[in-house]
C-alpha cells in the first residue's frame, strides 16, 4: 500500500515538474525565427532512436522546446499596454508564402489625406454625444435624432438679402444635396487617382448612345437584382426570357475527395519542370505557311518590276533599231537618201495613225 502511494506522489511530483518546465530552452543549432509570420524553423538533427522509442512524447517536448523559443523571440519586441492587455506589434516579414492571388495592395491616400500629412493636421476625435439646448438633453452628434438637427425646424428666418418668393426650405434641401453630390464626387476623384486614371476636370464625360445589346444587358441585370435574383420577378405579357443570364461560378469542394486538386498540381508542377517547352503545332504550321506566302509574293513583285523595265514595249524610250510602241526611236528606215528618219508616236488606242516606215 505504501508502495502504490510513493509511486502515485512521484508520478504527480513528475507531471508537475513537466508542467512548470524552465523558459531557457538549449538547442545545438540556433533557430532561425521569422516573427512577421510567428515561424521558426528548427534545423537541429532528429534523434532517431528518441523518436522510435516514444514518438509522441518525443514530438510533444520537440513542440514545447522550439514554441517556448518563439514565444521568447516575441517578448524581446517592444509591448504595449491596452486595454488591461500586452500588444505587440510584429515586424515585416520575410518568408515567402505561397498564395493563389496577389497580396492586397496599400490604399492609396486621399488628397485631404496628402494635405493634412503636409501641414502637420492632426485628427481629433470627438464624443458621440452632445448638449441639445432646445430639448436641453444629451443627443447623437449624426444620425438620426441628433443634437441640432436644423431639418427639423418649423421656421426659418428669411434673410434681409433674399427674395420675398424664395423658399427657404427648398434653399437648404437643394443646398444638402449639393454638399452630398460634391462629397460623391470628390470620393470618385479619390478612386481615379489611386489608379491613375485620367478624369475630366469639370463635369462628368458625355454618356455614349447605348445599343441594342447594352439595353438587352441592362434589362437583365436589372431583372435579376432582386433578393430572389429575379425568379418571382413578374414579366410583362409576351416578354421574352433574357439571352444574357450568367453563367453561376462553381469552385471545388473544400472537403471531400482531394484528387481532382491533387491532380491540377501535379499537372502544374509537371509543366513547370519540363525541360523543352510545350509546341503548338497548329500555330507553327500557320507561321511556315504565312512565311511561304510571304516569299512568294515578294518573287511575285520582283518578277513584275523586271517585266516592266525591259524592252520598252509600252512607254518609255526604244533603243537604236527600231522604236517601240512608245517613245521615241531613232531607226535608218524611211526614204532613200536620208541617214536617219523618227519613227511615228507610240501607238494610243484611239490615237493617230503613225506614219508608213521606209524601207529597211
Amino acid at each position: 500500500m505504501a508502495a502504490c502511494v510513493e509511486e502515485l506522489l512521484a508520478k504527480a511530483q513528475r507531471d508537475e515538474e513537466e508542467k512548470l518546465k524552465s523558459i531557457t530552452v538549449t538547442k545545438e543549432l540556433e533557430l532561425t525565427f521569422d516573427i512577421g509570420h510567428l515561424l521558426a524553423c528548427d534545423s537541429n538533427r532528429v534523434e532517431a532512436r528518441a523518436l522510435k522509442e516514444n514518438k509522441e512524447q518525443f514530438l510533444r517536448s520537440l513542440a514545447r522546446d522550439n514554441t517556448q523559443l518563439l514565444i521568447n523571440e516575441v517578448w524581446k519586441l517592444r509591448a504595449e499596454r491596452l486595454q488591461e492587455a500586452l500588444v505587440v506589434k510584429l515586424p515585416e516579414t520575410h518568408t515567402p508564402l505561397p498564395r493563389a492571388k496577389p497580396p492586397p495592395k496599400v490604399r492609396a491616400i486621399t488628397k485631404w489625406e496628402e494635405f493634412a500629412k503636409l501641414k502637420g493636421i492632426q485628427k481629433r476625435k470627438k464624443t458621440n454625444l452632445v448638449w441639445d439646448e432646445n430639448a436641453k438633453d444629451w443627443k447623437r452628434r449624426w444620425g438620426y435624432q441628433r443634437g441640432g438637427d436644423d431639418t427639423k425646424e418649423w421656421l426659418i428666418e428669411v434673410p434681409v438679402t433674399a427674395a420675398n418668393t424664395e423658399d427657404q426650405f427648398e434653399k437648404r434641401s437643394h443646398a444638402k444635396k449639393e454638399r452630398v453630390a460634391k462629397n460623391e464626387f470628390n470620393r470618385l476623384k479619390n478612386i481615379a487617382r489611386a489608379q491613375k486614371i485620367k478624369v475630366p476636370g469639370v463635369g462628368l464625360t458625355p454618356v455614349v448612345s447605348q445599343g441594342k445589346d447594352d439595353l438587352s444587358r441592362a434589362v437583365s441585370v436589372a431583372r435579376t437584382s432582386t433578393a430572389s435574383a429575379g425568379r418571382f420577378q413578374d414579366r410583362l405579357p409576351k416578354e421574352k426570357a433574357p439571352k444574357n443570364q450568367g453563367k453561376k461560378r462553381k469552385f471545388d469542394a473544400v472537403i471531400g475527395n482531394f484528387s481532382s486538386e491533387k491532380q491540377k498540381q501535379l499537372d502544374l508542377l509537371k509543366l513547370m519542370d519540363g525541360k523543352r517547352p510545350k509546341l503548338d503545332v497548329t500555330k507553327a504550321v500557320n507561321k511556315q505557311m504565312r512565311e511561304e506566302d510571304q516569299e512568294e509574293a515578294q518573287k511575285y513583285k520582283k518578277g513584275k518590276k523586271g517585266a516592266r523595265k525591259g524592252g520598252g514595249s509600252f512607254g518609255g524610250k526604244g533603243g537604236k533599231g527600231g522604236g517601240g510602241m512608245g517613245g521615241k526611236g531613232k531607226g535608218k528606215g524611211g526614204k532613200p537618201g536620208k541617214a536617219k528618219g523618227k519613227g511615228g508616236k507610240g501607238a494610243v488606242v484611239g490615237g493617230k495613225r503613225r506614219g508608213k516606215p521606209g524601207k529597211r
